[in-house]
């Protein structure tokens, strides 16, 4: 009897032991996993004052791209909640090469089905969306990239928006 119960001990003690292993282990590995990302260049989101995206607000990024014969994939983030009003969201992407040349596009980014449906991912209220705005896309130029964003709504507050971001990666 007394064996059996030293044994439970041992058995109670060795699973907690091991249960807090793995709780301190866990912050680790979601590190690596996620610094394993070899294709990714830049990402960067900033997040919006009270989840809302004022059409004064120019959402700016710098962006080293170390070659000119690489080709990259260039995503937009944007992090919406569910109290989004519109389907889409309108934005003039502004691009600032080394050489201080500027280009403008207007691009039209699908947050939401004809149903009504989130096209992104999430849980609960806040929908994570990766739209890719161009693929396979060579910088004439090595050197800093300014990105800067800007939300063409026709709406002075945009709400429901809680981040904007851009992700820039290695093309396979």
């Amino acid at each position: 009897m007394r064996v059996r119960m030293h044994n439970n001990f041992i058995q109670s003690r060795a699973r907690r032991v091991l249960q807090k292993s793995v709780l301190l282990m866990m912050p680790f590995v979601v590190f690596f996993l996620t610094a394993c990302d070899s294709k990714m260049v830049y990402e960067k989101n900033k997040k919006m004052d009270e989840a809302t995206w004022n059409s004064t607000d120019i959402v700016k990024f710098n962006v080293a791209i170390p070659d000119t014969v690489t080709g990259y994939n260039y995503y937009i983030n944007i992090r919406n909640t569910t109290d989004y009003g519109f389907a889409n969201l309108f934005m003039f992407v502004k691009t600032v090469y080394p050489d201080g040349k500027i280009s403008v596009d207007t691009v039209e980014c699908y947050l939401a089905d004809i149903q009504g449906r989130w096209l992104g991912k999430g849980q609960g209220r806040i929908i994570d969306n990766r739209i890719l705005f161009r693929k396979s896309v060579r910088f004439p130029q090595a050197g800093v990239y300014s990105f800067e964003y800007e939300q063409g709504m026709r709406v002075n507050q945009l709400y429901g928006i809680e981040d904007i971001g851009i992700r820039i990666e290695k093309s396979e």
